[in-house]
């Protein structure tokens, strides 16, 4: 396996990086141009392109943001809000898996920051089997959350006629480097289709769900469709990234709203990563959510975060694999809760997590153990 020189990540990841003639991962090269970009030129940028969309007449919200209740959602509002005392509609996916921290955050979220929001849960009901199904058919079971998370807040901005959204960071760049910092990447629904929801919509449940024997009705899948063309083009709706106009710096982003909004760190150490501020809005993110990438693509959570520490220079290559080493096997205890919210067992939980693993990472031993190249081989 083929691991960046720099950072630890695999050539494997889910999210694609590209090397170069030296081995450095195309995220590591992206991240790099951070030091390099006129921030006050881009902070002018982000100015003037705001009062475009500031509501001179008060009459509408000037923007929604996508949030979370996490330290980039705080971030978020505090330039939004706090720096340019614009009136922003807040909108959040809640996938029925807060943590207790994360509740916490986002219920101070709303009071500090004084600013309306919609708190939109899907039914359990129909969420259970979207985790049943999303496992069965991509070994994913948050598939529901990443779709929520990317198509609520549009249909929010058609339905309300509010045509700017603000998103924190381009979480394909931040992880991978898929864009330059030059590009002013934009939302769009084909980073949404193909990435964020691995190519899959809601029809594709919809028709697949009788194969495997769930009960599924397209009134149940309206949380999860993208507007049409005509709605989005009436309203004008475009989604930018705050990411591209201020420098993004996760770990100092965090600390500042700690001093300033009472943010809070998670009350318990995570299994299968050592941060303690990231994913609080789902206790499966950082949980079997990451274990089933470990399982498909090898590598997990602290892979990621040791690899953005590195980059920021919290910590060398060498004590990062360390940490790998450490954590990213672990099967992590919220398989437990999990397991009855959705009525598995844990063996036919085993037994479909291993049906997709890649083969250009695990092989099997001559004792029938999967067994993968590691880094520190």
């Amino acid at each position: 396996m083929l691991y960046c020189r720099k950072c630890v990540c695999p050539k494997s990841s889910a999210v694609p990086l590209a090397f170069d003639k030296s081995g450095i991962c195309s995220a590591c090269n992206t991240a790099g141009q951070r030091t390099e970009i006129d921030w006050e030129r881009r902070k002018k940028l982000f100015e003037r392109l705001i009062e475009d969309y500031r509501n001179k007449d008060g009459a509408n919200y000037d923007c929604i943001i996508p949030v979370s209740g996490g330290k980039d959602s705080y971030f978020q509002i505090h330039i939004i809000k706090k720096v340019y005392n614009l009136n922003p509609l807040l909108v959040t996916y809640h996938g029925n898996n807060y943590t207790p921290t994360g509740m916490k955050n986002l219920l101070n979220m709303r009071e500090v920051f004084g600013v309306d929001h919609i708190f939109f849960t899907p039914s359990i009901e129909v969420l259970k089997t979207m985790n049943r199904l999303g496992m069965l058919i991509m070994g994913d079971m948050n598939w529901h959350a990443h779709a929520g998370i990317f198509t609520y807040p549009i249909q929010v901005a058609v339905q309300q006629n509010i045509p700017l959204m603000i998103w924190g960071e381009h979480g394909f760049m931040d992880l991978g480097g898929m864009h330059s910092y030059s590009d002013l990447v934009e939302f769009t629904y084909r980073y949404r289709h193909e990435h964020c929801l691995r190519g899959f919509e809601w029809f594709d449940f919809l028709e697949k769900a009788k194969n495997y024997g769930e009960k599924l009705e397209k009134k149940n899948l309206l949380p999860w469709m993208y507007p049409g063309d005509t709605d989005i083009e009436k309203i004008g709706v475009r989604g930018i990234y705050i990411s591209n106009f201020f420098k993004w710096e996760a770990n100092e982003h965090g600390k500042l709203m700690q001093e300033l909004y009472g943010f809070k760190e998670a009350e318990e150490p995570f299994e299968r990563t050592y941060r303690k501020m990231s994913n609080l809005d789902d206790m499966h993110e950082n949980g079997i959510h990451d274990y089933l990438k470990y399982i498909k693509f090898g590598y997990g959570r602290a892979t990621d975060h040791v690899s953005k520490d590195i980059r920021a220079g919290k910590m060398t290559r060498e004590e990062g694999i360390q940490i790998v080493k450490k954590l990213d096997h672990i099967k992590p205890r919220d398989l437990y809760r999990w397991l009855p919210y959705v009525g598995w067992t844990e063996e036919y939980f085993d037994k479909v997590a291993d049906s997709f693993r890649d083969p250009r990472v695990w092989w099997k031993d001559k004792n029938d153990n999967w067994v993968k190249d590691n880094i520190w081989n």
